[in-house]
């Protein structure tokens, strides 16, 4: 008995080999592995192979048993491949790219059979993911899940084409679908993003969708290849700068499992990028030797932004705007106060740092070179134009700090002036030395003042760890061209730190003090006082004195 119209998963993708070389003690060709899990053989005539760019030319006429394997190749590595089992090449195979694609594979009749979105992170293993091993579904009967079904080989040729899996364990699918965002590909249509393939009975009916702001529904269908995502048609469209919360109910994965309390996303219409819209919030310039650099970014406005119209640069030697890195390949919402996070290796990330928020990590192949002693770190829309741009220096961060391998540069108001030196603060070491995805340890929003001259906070312990390191000398004036001169001098009236020496003010702004005195040295414990003296050209002078208490935690 045998099949010639196929159910979804009746055949799996079950064994990549991507990266061939250096070739552990397999052919140094890509190929892909298919499984019959069903219970009758099924001819493979004109089915075909594809990946995100096209398709291959069709199978040839194989009869495929259940349970058993065959392998797919393109002509020239049809003969070396045959030696280790049943071997059928196609026209147009597929190239598999390193660290990711997206392959499918489709019926005679069109129907997509099964699909696999792999990246270089299901390896596990970071020497194997550099070439020579397969990549193996570890439980054939759970082809719904993606990165936690899926591990390098660990056989001693490096994959096992032809045969059983090296690791062929029951890896049971009970977690519900997960419900990770949603983004209008225009007024009227919405695509929700699940983080597994879903049912597309279930996924089809209107009613398991509700949302806010009035919307309504005329039709739902899940999208193949992968059918991980859902598209919406609406009646009324998505009003602009409104942001909407659609819920999804009853929705279930392949193995019956019904999504639970993660099915909200929010959603909304986004806008162009304008200058100062979106700002650098964090930068890692100098990871531990096995970390990467991060640049965090933070939407300082009241719009809705898509990420794949945000990209980051540097500038090279002559001060050109160079090494433009797109930050998201594919649409990703990002609304008020929303943190994104752009590192060549999440994985890494977490390792080394808490990220509150993975989902906000965007992962690119390679980011700009931000050199360690000091570079600049600029964002730019999709029409080049800089958003926000930083020319930082090593020297910025905490003076007493021993080893800044690691340790992130934070802004400390996401309203000051990014270029400002004043504005930036090592990031606390009881925030792990880094912050991204959620506030800075260092975050103070400075506030709007009527006094001419305020310090905040009135107590404050410059010990990196992230409460009141920093005093804060805020002013205000009613009319332009004034400067100023700061001296901060101890209980005994000795001055101690000149802080800022005609220094040209505007209407309003603020310094920081560290709490470090001339020579960059600690200070003790104590009552100082800050006299400040402002002064324009014309003769007028006010003075200022404040009173603030170093304090330090005792042990």
């Amino acid at each position: 008995m045998f099949a010639l119209a196929q159910n979804r998963y009746d055949i799996v993708i079950d064994e990549l080999m991507v990266d061939p070389t250096p070739p552990i003690g397999l052919p140094s060709y890509e190929w892909i592995e298919l499984k019959n899990i069903s219970t009758v053989a099924i001819n493979l005539q004109n089915f075909r192979m594809g990946d995100a760019t096209g398709q291959s030319g069709p199978m040839p006429n194989f009869m495929l048993q259940p349970d058993s394997f065959v392998i797919v190749c393109t002509s020239s590595a049809a003969a070396a491949m045959s030696v280790y089992g049943n071997t059928i090449s196609v026209t147009g195979f597929p190239s598999l790219d390193n660290n990711g694609d997206q392959l499918f594979l489709k019926a005679a009749n069109g129907k997509i059979i099964h699909a696999v979105p792999y990246s270089i992170s299901w390896y596990q293993n970071t020497t194997k993911a550099n070439g020579g091993w397969t990549l193996e579904m570890m439980d054939t009967k759970n082809p719904c899940s993606f990165k936690n079904n899926w591990t390098a080989s660990i056989d001693s040729k490096g994959g096992t084409p032809g045969n059983i899996n090296s690791i062929s364990v029951v890896n049971i699918d009970s977690d519900a679908p997960k419900l990770k965002r949603a983004f209008p590909t225009d007024s009227v249509t919405v695509v929700l993003f699940f983080d597994e393939p879903v049912d597309s009975l279930k996924a089809a009916t209107l009613s398991n969708y509700t949302t806010t702001g009035g919307l309504s529904f005329i039709q739902a269908i899940a999208l193949p290849p992968l059918f991980n995502s859902v598209q919406i048609k609406t009646i009324n469209p998505l009003f602009p700068n409104v942001i909407y919360t659609i819920t999804a109910n009853n929705i279930a994965d392949c193995k019956n499992n019904f999504i639970g309390i993660n099915n909200k996303a929010k959603l909304g219409l986004p806008v162009v990028f304008s200058e100062n819209d979106i700002v650098v919030n964090e930068i890692l310039f100098n990871p531990k030797t096995s970390g990467y650099d991060f640049v965090e970014f933070y939407n300082r406005s009241n719009k809705i932004f898509d990420a794949s119209q945000l990209f980051i640069a540097n500038r090279n030697s002559s001060g050109i705007l160079a090494s433009q890195k797109q930050i998201s390949f594919l649409p990703f919402l990002i609304f008020p106060e929303d943190y994104g996070v752009i590192t060549e290796n999440a994985d890494e990330l977490s390792l080394n740092y808490f990220v509150k928020n993975p989902d906000a990590v965007f992962t690119i192949p390679s980011l700009p070179s931000f050199p360690d002693n000091e570079g600049v770190v600029a964002l730019l829309n999709s029409q080049n134009r800089i958003i926000d741009e930083v020319k930082y220096k090593d020297d910025w961060h905490f003076k007493l700090i021993d080893n800044p391998d690691g340790v992130s540069l934070e802004r400390i108001d996401p309203d000051g002036i990014s270029q400002d030196e004043k504005n930036w603060h090592s990031a606390a070491s009881t925030a792990g030395f880094g912050t991204p995805s959620y506030k800075n340890s260092q975050y103070k929003l400075l506030q709007k003042i009527n006094a001419t001259i305020t310090v905040t906070p009135k107590i404050f312990s410059p010990d990196n760890d992230g409460r009141d390191d920093i005093a804060s000398i805020q002013y205000k004036v009613t009319e332009p061209g004034f400067m100023a001169n700061i001296t901060i001098y101890d209980s005994y009236g000795k001055p101690i730190k000149y802080l800022v020496r005609n220094g040209t003010l505007g209407l309003s702004g603020f310094w920081n003090w560290d709490g470090l005195d001339e020579r960059k040295s600690n200070l003790p414990i104590g009552t100082y006082l800050i006299f400040t003296e402002i002064f324009n050209l014309n003769g007028e002078k006010h003075s200022f004195k404040n009173v603030i208490v170093l304090a330090k935690q005792l042990n």
